[in-house]
């Protein structure tokens, strides 16, 4: 009697993923899950946090896929680990600061820790060719598979047919007939496999659930870093940029404005490690103040956190200030005129 192999299948939450291990779990291969949390992936987070977004499904979407799938998923936390990769990153970043090549070699590398510590026989992806321009070329592929230590353990099953067999193919432990040869950007061939599957919503592909691929997210990394005057990031950092409104009148602070209620109560929960405003006055915002503002820039914070509530045209707003300590006093200020500069906007 052969000996049923396992596979470990990266996902991600995407419909990719989710195909790649139906493909091989329909061959008799007993596959499980791995999801590795950078941080940069909390698509379901910001769901739950605001209001517009009430309606958008509020789950981890590797999970949702796992349960689709019938599988056991393991969830690593890496977001210590995956700093140098996103700080130093050997090939370079995409079109903002998502260093995409680097990211999967990683990701693929402490898949390849992982079978071999869990007695697994190979790696699944669900990598198609032409897909991503940064790390689904069929140049970087191999790449990916010699620099993450996986060699040819790595198996693309979406896409497989366009490779060079791997060793999962050549011993039989799969049948390559049954793998794919999918190629390009279109989503035809994919929509119509998980129609044949019966999977329905799946999370959309928009550059993955990766906060990185995201220009305004990366330009306010970027300040965030500048204004630190080094690289480095903590997770209350990561979650805090997805929220907001960000407005840096100097570099040695900066304000985060709440767009609405749902993210105005998620701020609540940092005002102990901020100086926070909220207009007294008038209905409005709650404000973080992040960085080491003097006296005469939290009148300028108050006259901003005055333009953004039901006082903007005020003649006086008053401005409740609470400090991290949980002191408080009020300033009357009057509100900013609303032709902010534009770069003061992050």
């Amino acid at each position: 009697m052969s000996t049923q192999r396992k596979a470990v299948a990266l996902i991600s939450g995407g419909l990719d993923s989710m195909l790649a291990a139906k493909t091989i779990m329909d061959q008799g291969v007993h596959v499980e899950g791995i999801n590795f949390f950078t941080g940069f992936c909390v698509e379901g987070h910001t769901h739950a946090i605001r209001e517009k977004d009430r309606s958008k499904p509020k789950r981890n979407n590797s999970l949702w896929v796992a349960e689709q799938l019938g599988i056991k998923l393991h969830i690593v936390d890496v977001i210590e680990e995956y700093k140098n990769v996103l700080i130093n990153p050997k090939h370079g970043y995409g079109a903002h600061l998502n260093p995409c090549l680097d990211c999967k070699i990683f990701m693929v590398n402490k898949a390849r820790q992982w079978i071999a510590e869990n007695g697994f026989d190979f790696i699944i992806t669900g990598e198609v060719i032409g897909q991503r321009p940064m790390s689904q070329r069929k140049a970087t592929m191999p790449i990916v598979a010699k620099e993450s230590g996986a060699d040819d353990l790595l198996l693309r099953p979406l896409c497989a047919k366009n490779l060079a067999p791997t060793l999962p193919e050549r011993e039989g432990w799969v049948d390559r007939a049954k793998l794919h040869d999918f190629n390009g950007r279109s989503r035809k061939p994919q929509i119509e496999m998980a129609e044949r599957h019966g999977f329905h919503d799946y999370s959309q592909p928009a550059g993955g659930c990766c906060f990185l691929t995201d220009k305004k997210y990366s330009a306010k990394l970027v300040d965030l870093w500048q204004s630190h005057g080094h690289k480095d990031y903590e997770l209350d950092d990561v979650m805090l940029l997805k929220v907001g409104r960000h407005i840096r009148p100097a570099r040695h602070f900066k304000l985060i404005v709440a767009r609405e209620e749902g993210e105005g109560r998620f701020l609540q929960g940092y005002q102990k490690e901020f100086i926070s405003m909220l207009a007294s006055s008038h209905s409005g915002p709650l404000v973080l103040i992040d960085g080491t503002p003097s006296a005469e820039d939290l009148y300028l914070a108050a006259g901003i956190t005055a333009r953004y509530g039901q006082g903007r045209d005020a003649e006086q707003v008053d401005v409740t200030v609470t400090d991290k300590d949980g002191s408080e006093r009020m300033i009357q200020v009057k509100p900013l005129a609303k032709d902010m500069p534009q770069e003061w906007f992050i």
